[in-house]
């Protein structure tokens, strides 16, 4: 075959594959069986091989390859990449339009054609990008990122194939721009990710949450070969280059001449009843979709109002999203709890059996209130209706009592406080009427409960860093923690919903809750938050403990002291009476008891790992340690200390051998003065150490 007869099939063969591209993957329309397309693809493939100086860049063979990247380069955008604030309700939408139209200073409907005051678009539940064509030829596609800078994933978007190569001009656009720059949205459809998810879960691995996911990861891939095989799919939805369109309905009909994919169901609306009409009519048909939605977007018609009306923070004043309703599922109450909030209010929260709602999985939900359970007649066992609505909290809003089992058990508020057992009273309204609050009479009851819970995730005890106190507080005033046991049963949805969380700190805290289940015996002993019981003592009492594993089961550890009595306990040296009996009396309160068994139910596992020392040349001295030191922190001190054979007291007596004074110390540097005992400085506490 001569050379000009080669480049005459070349072309013949991209203009077919590229025709019969655009009817599968834009038209939804098969001319020709796969087979026979991907004959013409192998065919193209080899001519091209044999004939490398005829490859072209917008050649179907294009779109899948290059070597993987190292990392992404970043593009920064001509106009900003805008998102949209949120509207659930017609109200909302009525408060946007009224807002719009002030700033405007007109009526929008008298700003366009009656049948064209907005624009509306399913909002696809995918990943936002901008595609750049020169010449007709795609050049660039990037990611949203901060809006004005994102990342250059060009290699990963011409593997989808409903991003043209090189576009089409059809219809009364005779000439291709020299420069277009496009934006649209990137997503998975159903059927696609429900095939991931099979082989995942033929691998072992972990299947994944919702196909948004799976798109944005997959577009961040830095091998193109990986996103190819993930078949993405693509809708175009906007025209940033101006080419005198006026209205946003023109830049539709424009894509679509161009040869770009755009969503057929997108329609214009004369007035806010009709986008009402257009949002109600896809919540209820949406599962009918082939891809996720999660609203819809509603943009003014006339492009002249929508640049006037500006940006107010990082969103536009003429569009906005109009969410669907809550998304639902039906999961069992398995529990209800109280959590004790930081004012002594009690709330119960329903514990259910995990439920997969709107792509998260959730296992709590507030009940609010004694008034909000007798309302719903809400029961443990009882079969309920979950909902969350955008990215709010989950709500259980219905009881299915058709469902209510044999046995079903009716809630009702504790009379005294599950933190310190004082009476629980009815709050009261200004007025005089009774309230809906149920509080603990302890005006001090929240606050030591909070201060409880700090003690717990510190770092002598679980040293659980990634929580840390204002995230404890969030947890207690959504209701999601009444006892420490409950930090290791949260999943990742039940935090990813919170205000200021996301799917990825969600998952940071789960899984480091996850990896602190294993916690040495003095730590133990220390988090539970026994009145008198510091971290010497709890060392104390670990070292009297007998094993003959480096594992102790808790129900072990809960057993050995509840056994010992008042007097066995105050035998061991250290521990006088006052300490004994509050050790004594705690392992004989109940809510206690039951924090244990919880603890010990969601995997806590104590590891018994007695301290070997390096050698005695300490023995039977005592140091306080008072001030910061610079070369080691005051625990890794404790711990040569420890190692050497002394102890470690918190208080200074006359018995201290050695006070280690580090900068800025307190009241234990005078006490150390007072009672004539040793006072080392860091560089005097290192030689002892080495010497």
């Amino acid at each position: 075959m001569e050379k000009q007869e080669v480049k005459r099939r070349l072309e013949k063969l991209r203009e077919a594959i590229e025709k019969y591209r655009y009817a599968y993957h834009v038209l939804d329309k098969s001319l020709i069986s796969d087979a026979a397309l991907d004959s013409l693809k192998k065919e193209l493939f080899d001519l091209e091989q044999e004939y490398p100086k005829f490859i072209a860049p917008d050649s179907p063979t294009q779109r899948i390859g290059g070597e993987p990247l190292k990392e992404f380069k970043k593009v920064h955008h001509e106009t900003r990449m805008i998102s949209l604030n949120d509207a659930f309700s017609e109200k909302d939408m009525e408060e946007w339009l009224e807002r719009l139209e002030n700033y405007l200073g007109k009526k929008v409907e008298e700003s366009s054609s009656a049948s064209a005051t907005f624009y509306c678009e399913l909002k696809i539940d995918g990943l936002a990008i901008e595609l750049e064509y020169e010449n007709g030829v795609f050049v660039r596609g990037s990611t949203r990122g901060d809006g004005i800078t994102g990342e250059d994933v060009t290699n990963n978007l011409k593997t989808v194939e409903a991003i043209p190569l090189k576009l089409n001009v059809k219809g009364q656009m005779s000439n291709v721009p020299r420069r277009l720059i496009v934006r649209g949205e990137v997503f998975m459809t159903i059927k696609e990710f429900e095939r991931m998810n099979r082989e995942q879960e033929k691998k072992g691995g972990k299947a994944y949450a919702n196909p948004r996911n799976v798109a944005a990861g997959s577009i961040r891939q830095l091998d193109p070969k990986v996103v190819a095989g993930r078949k993405l799919d693509s809708f175009a939805y906007d025209i940033i280059t101006d080419l005198g369109q006026k209205f946003h309905e023109e830049e539709h009909k424009m894509l679509k001449n161009f040869g770009f994919k755009t969503n057929p169901h997108n329609k214009h609306a004369a007035n806010l009843k009709e986008v009402f009409a257009f949002r109600e009519y896809w919540a209820k048909h949406r599962d009918k979709l082939p891809y996720e939605i999660d609203g819809t977007v509603i943009l003014t018609n006339l492009n002249k109002d929508y640049e006037d009306a500006g940006i107010i923070g990082k969103a536009p004043r003429g569009g906005i999203a109009f969410k669907f309703g809550a998304r639902e599922a039906a999961t069992i109450i398995e529990d209800i709890k109280i959590q004790v909030g930081r004012t002594g209010v009690l709330t119960p929260v329903a514990v259910m059996k995990p439920a997969q709602v709107g792509g998260i999985t959730i296992t709590h939900a507030t009940l609010h209130n004694a008034d909000e359970i007798k309302r719903l007649d809400a029961r443990i066992g009882d079969t309920v209706i979950v909902s969350r609505a955008g990215d709010v909290i989950p709500k259980i809003t219905k009881v299915l009592k058709d469902m209510r089992p044999r046995g079903s058990k009716e809630f009702s508020m504790p009379k005294k406080c599950p933190v310190d057992g004082s009476p629980v009273v009815r709050d009261a309204m200004p007025d005089g009427r009774q309230g809906v609050a149920y509080k603990c009479s302890n005006k001090n009851c929240g606050a030591v409960n909070r201060e409880w819970f700090y003690h717990f995730i510190s770092r002598a005890a679980f040293n659980l860093d990634g929580l840390g106190p204002k995230i404890i507080d969030k947890f207690l005033d959504e209701g999601l923690i009444a006892d420490a046991a409950d930090i290791f049963t949260l999943k990742e949805g039940d935090i990813a919903v919170l205000e200021r969380f996301g799917e990825k700190s969600a998952k940071n805290i789960v899984e480091e809750t996850e990896m602190k289940k294993k916690i040495a015996l003095p730590k133990f002993i220390y988090s539970l938050g026994i009145i008198h019981v510091g971290e010497e003592t709890a060392r104390t009492l670990a070292g009297k403990f007998k094993v003959q594993s480096s594992k102790l089961k808790v129900k072990e550890f809960t057993d050995y002291f509840q056994n010992l009595s008042l007097e066995e306990l105050q035998e061991i040296s250290d521990i006088g009476p006052v300490v004994a009996k509050s050790i004594y009396d705690w392992f004989r309160e109940k809510r206690n008891i039951n924090l244990l068994e919880k603890l010990e139910k969601v995997g806590v596992e104590i590891a018994v790992e007695p301290l070997k020392a390096k050698s005695l040349k300490l023995k039977a001295q005592t140091f306080v340690l008072t001030g910061t030191l610079e070369s080691m922190s005051r625990e890794q001190a404790k711990e040569k200390i420890r190692a050497l054979g002394g102890d470690v007291n918190e208080s200074v007596s006359k018995n201290t051998s050695f006070v280690v004074a580090g900068a800025e110390p307190g009241s234990k540097y005078d006490k150390a003065k007072k009672f004539g005992v040793k006072i080392l400085d860091e560089k005097e506490f290192l030689v002892l150490l080495t010497r």
